[in-house]
């Protein structure tokens, strides 16, 4: 009997680490490697999610983050 693999969706396990600020640091880490700079969030400003059914994927999270240079940018997703 073949096993089923388990797949994790990417906008659920950030939703899941984004509930705790202790975790900030896992979504630093990916932003400033995605983006080749040093990324600090500094606040979480919203988050949003209006699942209805199992397979809706509607989630929204503002985030407000400061690169090396000091410049300030607000993200949404």
């Amino acid at each position: 009997m073949k096993k089923k693999k388990s797949l994790i969706r990417f906008d659920w396990a950030m939703k899941k680490l984004l509930r705790d600020k202790a975790n900030f640091d896992v979504l630093e880490g990916f932003l400033s490697e995605l983006l080749s700079e040093d990324i600090v969030i500094k606040k979480i400003l919203e988050s949003e999610g209006n699942k209805e059914e199992e397979n809706d994927k509607h989630n929204r999270v503002d985030i407000f983050v400061e690169d090396t240079k000091g410049e300030l940018y607000r993200g949404s997703k």
